[in-house]
């Protein structure tokens, strides 16, 4: 009986040491995986492809940020929307539509809104939450996913974080530290989209998921596609490139 209790005793032990670890753990797997896209800058060129059951829709893009302070996004093409753009500096976002000549300041209760149509959100675009900051990380097992071994973490929003999701369950490959599959939940605990990350290469020096896709789960035939062309990692950007001026002026 005193050796059942020992090892029960020991057992507990080990579950405790675990248990306080595994947020560490998990916040650490998050950070490498989230840095893996960021870089401590990086320069983007994408096609982004909405697709319904009756049409489908590209945008072309190029996307500057730099840290998760700032970012900028500019559509290139199609021409009804090209030159519309998007500056993220801190915890504020702006919007520049060139045929309006009109700069509009985004709240932080149009972040959670469709961006340009597509299954993306405002946020998921410009980032203007945190996954590092805004949630607490659990790691709570591991799974395959084509072939990869990934760690499985659910986040949970920090009480006063300002962010779109109720819950983010996410899957991160082992190897290389990139996201494969997320699931987005809202405040009431309901799946709202999952993302899936394909296609991963080296490009920009790393190797990254180059297709991602994001399909609402309650919306038959829907999805959207974003393809990265090219990226750079780590070439310097000032600061001062992003501000409102340089918004409206980019090409």
């Amino acid at each position: 009986m005193k050796i059942i209790k020992q090892a029960l005793t020991i057992f507990s032990l080990l579950t405790l040491s675990y248990n306080l670890s595994s947020g560490q753990d998990a916040l650490t797997i998050v950070r490498k995986a989230d840095e893996k896209m960021r870089g401590n800058t990086a320069m983007v060129e994408m096609t982004i492809n909405t697709i319904r059951p009756a049409w489908k829709r590209s945008m072309q893009l190029k996307v500057w940020s730099k840290g998760t302070d700032y970012s900028m996004v500019l559509i290139t093409s199609p021409a009804k929307d090209k030159g519309v753009s998007f500056l993220k500096r801190k915890k504020e976002v702006w919007n520049w539509y060139p045929t309006l000549e009109r700069v509009i300041k985004l709240p932080p209760s149009m972040m959670s809104q469709s961006w340009m149509g597509t299954d993306f959100t405002n946020d998921d675009l410009v980032r203007e939450s945190s996954v590092i900051n805004d949630y607490t990380h659990k790691l709570t097992g591991d799974t395959l996913i084509g072939g990869r071994s990934c760690y499985k973490i659910e986040m949970i929003p920090k009480q006063q974080a300002a962010v779109v999701w109720g819950k983010l369950n996410v899957c991160i490959d082992k190897k290389d530290y990139i996201e494969l599959h997320i699931r987005f939940y809202d405040e009431e605990g309901v799946l709202v989209n999952v993302m899936n990350g394909f296609d991963p290469r080296a490009m920009g020096g790393r190797v990254i998921p180059t297709r991602f896709e994001m399909i609402p789960v309650d919306k038959k035939g829907h999805k959207t596609e974003m393809i990265y062309r090219s990226i750079v990692f780590d070439n310097p950007i000032k600061d001062d490139f992003f501000n409102l001026n340089t918004m409206k002026n980019l090409r």
